[in-house]
C-alpha cells in the first residue's frame, strides 16, 4: 500500500530531494511551504511511480498547518511519514538576537514541528503506526557559539523528538532525529564558498536515501533515534 508522507518545509536541495525519492518509492507527498509557485512545480515534476500535492503553508500559522493536514487527507488520506524539515535561524548572539528573532526561530523549528507531529501522529495511531523525522543539525546536539537562536530551537526539537519516541514506540510510531554536519550542496552554496572542494559538500540526494532508509526501518522491532550524516571532520566547523 502506498504510503501518505508530508514534508513540512520544502525547498531546493534537501527538501527537494526528500520529495524525489520518496515519490519514487511510490509515496504520494504533500510538500508544506510558503513558497506555493515552487511547491507546485516540483509536485508536478516528480516521478511518476508517485503522486504529488502542493500545500501552501506558513509553518508559523497553528490554523493553516491543521488545515495543511486536512487538505492532505482529503487528496491522499491518513499520514503514513513526517518529515519536520523547516528550519529559522537569525545567526546572532546573546547580545544581538532580539526577542523576535528568537521566538520566530523557535516558531518554526519548534511549534510548528510540534503540530505537524500532533497531527501526524494521530493518523499514524488510528493506523497501528508510522515514521516521524526531524531534521536536526551541528547545532541540535552541540552549541557553537553566537546563534543562540538556532541551538536554542534546534535543541527543542531534538528533545521533542525524543519525547514522542519515547512515548509512542510502544505504539508503532517510530521517531527518528537526523544531525546535519556540513553544508548540502547547491548552486547557492556553491557561489557562497567558491574556494571550497566540491566533496566537502553534503550530496542532498545520497542524504535523502538515509531518510528513505529511516521509513523502511519502520517496520522492524530495533529502530534508531539518531543518525548522524557528515563527510568528514573537514565539516566540523559548520553548523
Amino acid at each position: 500500500m502506498a504510503r501518505t508522507a508530508v514534508i513540512a518545509g520544502v525547498g531546493p536541495g534537501l527538501g527537494e530531494s526528500l520529495a524525489r525519492r520518496f515519490a519514487a518509492e511510490g509515496c504520494r507527498v504533500a510538500l508544506f511551504a510558503r513558497s506555493g509557485d515552487y511547491i507546485a512545480d516540483l509536485a508536478d515534476d516528480l516521478p511518476d511511480d508517485g503522486d504529488g500535492l502542493a500545500v501552501q503553508t506558513d509553518l508559523t500559522d497553528v490554523e493553516q498547518i491543521r488545515e495543511g493536514f486536512e487538505t492532505v487527507r482529503e487528496a491522499f488520506g491518513p499520514v503514513d511519514v513526517l518529515v519536520n524539515h523547516a528550519s529559522a535561524a537569525s545567526w546572532t548572539g546573546l547580545m544581538d538576537t532580539s526577542v523576535e528573532e528568537f521566538e520566530q526561530a523557535w516558531t518554526v523549528n519548534g511549534r510548528g514541528a510540534f503540530v505537524c507531529s500532533q497531527e501526524a501522529v494521530a493518523d499514524m495511531l488510528d493506523r497501528g503506526g508510522g515514521t516521524v523525522i526531524f531534521t536536526g543539525a551541528t547545532s541540535s546536539v552541540r552549541s557553537l557559539g553566537g546563534t543562540i537562536g538556532f541551538t536554542a530551537a534546534k535543541f527543542a526539537a531534538r528533545g521533542m523528538a525524543m519525547d514522542i519516541a519515547q512515548e509512542f514506540g510502544p505504539e508503532g510510531v517510530h521517531v527518528a532525529h537526523v544531525v546535519i554536519d556540513g553544508q548540502i550542496d547547491g548552486p547557492e552554496v556553491r557561489e557562497r564558498n567558491p574556494d571550497r572542494e566540491a566533496d566537502t559538500f553534503l550530496d542532498p540526494d545520497e542524504m535523502a536515501e538515509t531518510y528513505w532508509h529511516l521509513v523502511e526501518q519502520d517496520r522492524v522491532d530495533t529502530q534508531p533515534f539518531e543518525v548522524h550524516i557528515t563527510n568528514g571532520p573537514q565539516n566540523s566547523e559548520f553548523i
